[in-house]
């Protein structure tokens, strides 16, 4: 008889793997950058004819900004967390952009879902709340997917503590 593993003896009651959304990817960012570095250089030619060098610098500097602000926001756009419920365990692994893991486990009988809302009713922020701990959950989601996120998470986890 083959070896039975966790894996294929129980299915987790909720699983889901949370992603932030990126809009713009690599090619988009290399795009971005050399039209930019293009239409800076227009620019830099007629300052640097006209004798006024050192703005040719400047204009530099500003590609260089522009592209080391996208590359942040690419390596931040690779974290995610993945939700797992189990019916006796809560596991929340988390990934920072630099592939850092953080694992968090949770009773589901003692862990509440706490959701916040602003004054039009909208979720601004999702936690898991025990006595001695407060994790955030899905920082990175917009509004409408963190009120879906909680719908359906909150739902399985009631579940879990029938």
């Amino acid at each position: 008889m083959p070896k039975m593993t966790t894996q294929t003896q129980a299915r987790p009651l909720f699983a889901a793997k949370l992603t932030p959304h990126r809009s713009l990817g690599r090619k988009g960012v290399r795009l971005v950058i050399v039209l930019m570095a293009v239409l800076a250089t227009i620019p830099a030619i007629i300052f640097f004819s006209m004798g006024a060098w050192p703005i040719v610098g400047f204009m530099g500097l500003d590609v260089a900004l522009v592209w080391w602000a996208l590359s942040a926001s690419q390596r931040d756009g690779k974290r995610y967390e993945e939700v797992t419920l189990w019916p006796d365990q809560l596991e929340l692994k988390q990934v920072d952009g630099v592939g850092k893991e953080t694992l968090s486990r949770f009773n589901p009988y003692f862990v509440k879902l706490v959701v916040d809302r602003d004054y039009n009713e909208r979720t601004t922020g999702l936690h898991l709340r025990t006595r001695d701990r407060d994790v955030v959950l899905g920082e990175f989601l917009n509004p409408d997917e963190k009120s879906s996120f909680a719908k359906a998470f909150g739902t399985a986890l009631k579940k879990a503590r029938v």
